[in-house]
């Protein structure tokens, strides 16, 4: 309850308006952005936005961060014309159209629904929320705006992933069995460890507004090391299953390319070896989908051999690693199915891509690729392994009654 006390107190606090309900874009129209949060995934959008704003015809005017010294940065860097700790200030700025959300995941819910009220169109890095319930929120808020929403999961923006789909969808795999990815790296420094800045502290960071509406927790050494390495600590985040699994699992649902939830969901998670932090570091998610096939995915960040990206069905399997696709029969069906090699003009897992079809997509008022209604499901997939690994029971949803719950053994 006092987490949820927290969330509505800063909703609510400061007076801020928040009334602002954004403009009809045109297709020539500028498109003014505001940043919030421009740490270090933030700063390589506000980077991107600053080089290419002339080629995008869009202005960054506009940048929020509770740490002072990334804020100054933004400012430095001559992108912002207000700058603000809070980011209400942003959202009430009538002349900021879009912005860009690169927030740790524990503010991407209050953040997201507060800009689509206040008639925004929004950006928000992956995963979409911290918890399943604060994604359904979004998404109704999103609904109600009109405006368009792009997760920054950028690997469905390349076009690789229509070409996949369209294999799937032609009928040559036959029905569905299953489909896989996996993300595994390594390193000595360990996953996370980010760089602390010496001179951090009350001074210039205000440590209970990031907080916002996680745990009350002092400010001290451990707190610097959950401040810049908010991603070992699941007050803030779901750890693999939100970063690394979050770039790969809103593709896969692009290639099978239907509209399928995730009913029942099991992870095993281990930290045999990275013991500096409260999530896994390996992890292994089985999930049973809607359609009656299964996703695999598998992730590790203390070992970099992963599995083969693939996608089978009865009569034929889709090969997925590198830029080009390759359909292989399977034994039984050889005589019926030509094996091939689907050709994709610029195959490229870009930001840069990302963005500009999220701009596109405000322009023509499409929907981008990685839309609300995959990364609704995407974020279904997300929470419900988190749920299972942490209770060790297999965790089942029910989409249409927005229930989920442990349920049995994992």
């Amino acid at each position: 309850m006092k987490t949820r006390r927290t969330f509505l107190k800063l909703a609510g606090a400061t007076g801020l308006a928040l009334t602002s309900r954004g403009r009809v874009m045109g297709a020539n129209d500028r498109i003014a952005v505001g940043h919030i949060g421009v740490g270090g995934m933030g700063s390589t959008h506000l980077k991107h936005f600053r080089e290419l704003a002339k080629q995008r015809n869009t202005a960054s005017i506009a940048a929020s961060d509770v740490y002072r010294v990334r804020l100054d940065r933004a400012v430095a860097a001559g992108t912002a014309i207000l700058a603000a700790k809070d980011y209400r200030r942003i959202l009430d700025n009538k002349d900021v159209d879009a912005v860009v959300i690169a927030t740790p995941e524990h503010w991407h819910a209050q953040i997201a629904i507060h800009a689509l009220e206040a008639g925004k169109h929004v950006y928000v890095e992956k995963p979409l929320s911290r918890y399943l319930g604060e994604a359904f929120r979004i998404y109704d808020a999103y609904k109600k705006s009109g405006k368009v929403v792009q997760v920054g999961a950028h690997r469905s923006s390349n076009p690789k992933h229509k070409v996949v789909r369209d294999i799937v969808s032609s009928g040559k795999l036959g029905p569905l069995v299953s489909a896989q990815m996996s993300y595994a790296r390594n390193s000595r420094e360990g996953e996370w460890n980010y760089p602390i800045d010496a001179d951090v502290g009350p001074h210039n960071l205000d440590w209970e507004m990031w907080l916002g509406p996680a745990a009350r927790r002092p400010w001290n050494e451990e707190a610097k090391s959950r401040y810049f390495r908010f991603r070992k600590y699941r007050d803030y985040s779901a750890g693999i299953l939100g970063d690394l699994m979050s770039h790969f699992i809103h593709p896969l649902l692009i290639d099978v390319g239907n509209d399928d939830w995730p009913v029942k969901v099991s992870c095993i998670g281990t930290r045999k070896i990275s013991t500096d932090r409260e999530v896994s570091d390996t992890v292994h998610v089985t999930a049973e989908m809607q359609g009656g096939w299964t996703l695999l995915f598998m992730s590790s960040t203390v070992n970099e051999q992963g599995m083969p990206d693939l996608i089978r069905g009865q009569r034929a399997s889709l090969y997925l690693a590198g830029s080009n696709p390759e359909l292989k029969p399977e034994r039984p069906y050889v005589d019926e199915i030509e094996p091939m090699v689907a050709t994709v003009v610029n195959p490229v897992d870009s930001h840069v891509n990302h963005q500009n079809d999220w701009l596109s997509a405000v322009r023509a008022n499409r929907q981008p690729s990685c839309n609300m209604d995959l990364a609704l499901r995407a974020q279904a997939v997300v929470s419900l392994a988190e749920l299972s690994e942490t209770t060790g029971q297999m965790a089942v949803l029910d989409p249409v009654k927005r229930t989920w719950k442990p349920s049995g053994p994992g």
